[in-house]
């Protein structure tokens, strides 16, 4: 599952993200089958998710038609979503897209544990230096088992790695992750549970 921020802060990197997002299907072997659902928030309490895809085209195709609006973070919904379709079928992997939270912290680490004791791992990607933002996604990724990092919009290589790393633990888990060279998949690895 792929989950992002769509509220108005982050519109340079929702156009970075959809540039960028064809990577997590180049990061799989083409014996794996990646599936991908986009999800996202925004506006006055906005949040959808799309039907599961196969392909960089067809995520590319449904994030080209979505718009950043004003509202506040509603990562509550993400966490609820991905537990219920978790529950309807196996999802390997969360990556969450963001740079704000506007929520109850003790709520979402409430949540992300109980994704943690499903064995659903959240990839927490943040955009941005806040601190106060950084502690929380931290704990989110650790509660779930999953990994942090912190990315600069402006060098979009940094995202590339991530998405391509999340997305080779997300079809074939740490053994494909091992195979990843780069810096940002290593650093992911190493937060994961053994």
């Amino acid at each position: 599952m792929f989950a992002l921020d769509a509220t108005m802060s982050r519109q340079p990197t929702w156009d970075l993200a959809c540039s960028l997002q064809a990577e997590m299907f180049r990061a799989i072997p083409r014996s794996s089958a990646l599936q991908v659902q986009l999800l996202y928030f925004r506006g006055f309490g906005e949040c959808r998710a799309s039907k599961w895809v196969l392909d960089g085209g067809a995520l590319a195709k449904l994030m080209s038609g979505i718009d950043c609006r004003g509202g506040h973070t509603q990562i509550s919904k993400v966490f609820a979503h991905a537990r219920a379709e978790h529950a309807k079928r196996r999802i390997n992997a969360v990556i969450y897209v963001g740079d704000a939270i506007e929520e109850n912290v003790d709520a979402l680490s409430e949540m992300a544990g109980q994704l943690g004791l499903l064995n659903l791992p959240l990839f927490v990607f943040q955009e941005g230096q806040d601190a106060r933002v950084e502690a929380a996604f931290r704990d989110f990724a650790r509660l779930s088992k999953g990994a942090y990092a912190r990315f600069n919009a402006s060098a979009p290589q940094e995202l590339a790695a991530l998405l391509k790393a999340a997305a080779a633990y997300a079809s074939g888990g740490k053994d494909l992750l091992e195979l990843q060279i780069s810096g940002q998949a290593r650093a992911l690895l190493a937060q994961l549970p053994p």
